[in-house]
Order: structure tokens, then sequence, then C-alpha cells
């Protein structure tokens, strides 16, 4: 049984602790950061996401453009739009509209769990990113430090890729996986002379969204896509899955945490074994979750019965796992890398 220790000051960050960017715009929730170790201490770049403050007739829908926020409104009354999902709104024919909208922060702590909100992030700006960013993993190689996120717009799910030294200052590398795709995280190093990415297409009317690979020799043009993992239909994980972390180079090979949803959209957390020169080869696969949602504040929230981690650090023979929890807190959770092989196939 894999043994998971659930840090005592969790939940570490809550929708309570940031301020809205305008008066008009309220946090709900503040979750799924991606996490490196940066001068010393953790650094985490959390998905804050904002809606505008709710009353009885109207649905505020805030979109980004050209760097400012513009909210739209649509009357509950309107029939031709289905407001029962408080995610998102859907016109009659398809169209959906989010009624949140995500950006990225930054959050600071030397311990690991007390973290200070530092300012600044990655605010969305492009046409690709207009309903908000999301679910960043963070990859550093050699001084740098690799951002991949998914961007939603008009146009679908795209991974973005960013690149910074300092955390202060972000280059924008563009769209790297066009529509509709996610859960992007790219390789620390460089296998046989290429750079691989994992990345979650989101599937066809054939398929359910699983996870592929593919390899570049640039880090910009990603070819040579391949299907890595399936779905478990009937298990916790049969409906989707999605990478977790950025790969951890280990004696056994890579190392991936993983999500899968069940047909409840139930989330938990498992992983997975690459090979170590070839990591298109899946060696293990965890066969239960190693962490469920299972308290109060995993249970209980925006959208409840999930844990969603999108990185970890290793110390040691411990990887500490900050998650999200119901889709609006930062947790924190540790397990050691042993426990995680030995509940392997």
């Amino acid at each position: 049984m894999t043994v998971v220790k659930r840090i005592v000051g969790n939940p570490l960050i809550r929708a309570d602790d940031i301020t809205g960017r305008n008066e008009s715009l309220e946090v709900i929730g503040a979750f799924n950061p991606g996490v490196t170790e940066f001068n010393g201490g953790v650094l985490l770049l959390l998905r804050v996401a904002e809606r505008v403050k709710p009353n009885d007739k109207t649905v505020g829908v805030p979109i980004a453009s050209d760097g400012e926020i513009k909210i739209s409104e649509f009357q509950k009354s309107d029939k031709d739009w289905d407001f029962s999902d408080s995610r998102v709104i859907t016109q009659r024919g398809g169209k959906k509209l989010l009624t949140s909208l995500s950006r990225l922060a930054v959050a600071r702590s030397l311990d690991g769990a007390r973290f200070e909100l530092t300012g600044g992030g990655i605010f969305p700006e492009t046409e690709y990113e207009e309903y908000g960013i999301e679910d960043p993993r963070i990859t550093k190689i050699e001084n740098k430090y690799y951002i991949t996120y998914s961007a939603v717009s008009s146009k679908g799910i795209c991974a973005v890729l960013r690149v910074t030294d300092n955390f202060i200052d972000f280059e924008s590398r563009g769209v790297i996986l066009c529509p509709d795709n996610k859960d992007a995280a790219i390789f620390p190093e460089k296998i046989g002379g290429r750079y691989y990415i994992l990345h979650r297409p989101s599937g066809s009317e054939f398929s359910p969204p699983e996870i592929w690979l593919a390899e570049s020799p640039d880090l910009a043009c990603w070819g040579n896509h391949r299907h890595l993992m399936g779905v478990r239909r009937g298990r916790w994980d049969g409906v989707r899955i999605g990478s977790s972390s950025v790969p951890i180079k280990t004696d056994k090979g890579w190392l991936v945490l993983y999500h899968g949803a069940d047909i409840n959209n139930r989330y938990c957390l498992g992983a997975f074994l690459l090979d170590a020169e070839r990591p298109w080869i899946v060696t293990g696969r965890t066969d239960k979750p190693f962490l469920e949602p299972e308290l109060p504040y995993e249970t209980d929230g925006f959208f409840g019965n999930v844990v969603f981690a999108c990185g970890c650090v290793r110390s040691g023979d411990t990887l500490k796992i900050y998650y999200g929890a119901a889709d609006d807190k930062v947790c924190r959770a540790d397990v050691g890398l042993n426990d995680i092989f030995d509940a392997m196939r």
C-alpha cells in the first residue's frame, strides 16, 4: 500500500489569499500549480481563476483582449443559453463560454510549506488566450525554465511555451501544439540527441483523451507523435488521463505522475514509468491511485472530488507533490519513490 502523507498545513493557498485584478472580479480558485526549485526554495506558478461577481439576473463572462479584461453580460432568463454548469455557459447549438478567466501567479517558499505571493506572473495576452491560461508545467533545462500551459480561446485549447530565467520576465515562444491539446510536459534533458514532450490530445469520436509523446530537435517543432498510454475503461482512470508532472529521472527510468478521471469526473493521481533511453516504452504503471480525494478540502470546493497535480519536487527518495484540491486550493502531499515503484505493475 502506497503511503501518502498530507502535510499538516493543508490547504497551503486558498482563493481568499489572492485579490482580484479589479473590483468587478472575485477570485474563486487558486490551484493546479506548476512547481520547481528556485533560488534555494520552492516556486509555484499557480492557476488563479477569477469570475465576475455574481448577481441574480445576469452572468458575466470575462474575456481577455489586448491585455485588458472585457466583460460580457448574459441574462439568466435568456432561453438560448444554458446556465446549469457554474463553470461554463452553453448556447443552444454548442458554443461554450467560460465563466472564469485564469492567469498564472508566482508564489515562493523557503520551507516548502509557507508561501508568499510575490506579484507578477503570466497573464492572458494573445488571441489564443482570450478565455484564460491554465495548468502550467515547469521544466528546467540548464539555466532556463521552460513553462508549458494550456491557452483557451474560441479557437480551441492550445499548448503554449514560455521561457524565463528569473520568473519576472517571460519570453513567449508561442503555440507549440495545436488544438485541442493540453497537459504538455517537456523532459528535462535530451534523450538520444532529441527533446521529448508528453501531451494530451483531447481525443476524437473514436478515442478518449489519452497520453501521447512527441519529439523535437529545437523545442519549437514537434513531430513523430505517437500514442503512449491509454485509459482503463471502468476504472479510476477510465475516462481521461494526462501527465501531472514533468518526467523525473530515476535509476529505474523516467517516472511520471499522471491524473485520471472516472465516469463521475472524480480525479485521482497515479504514476507510470518510461524506459530511460526509449521513452516511448511504458515499463510500469500503478494499478490503483496513490492519492484520492478523501478529505473535506478535496471533496468539497468549486468542483469537488478532485486532486490534480501539475508538478512536484524531489527531496532524496521523497516526492513533494503540490496539487490542486477541488479546483480551488493548493495542497501538498509527500510520498516515497519506493512506495510508488512497489505499487507498479
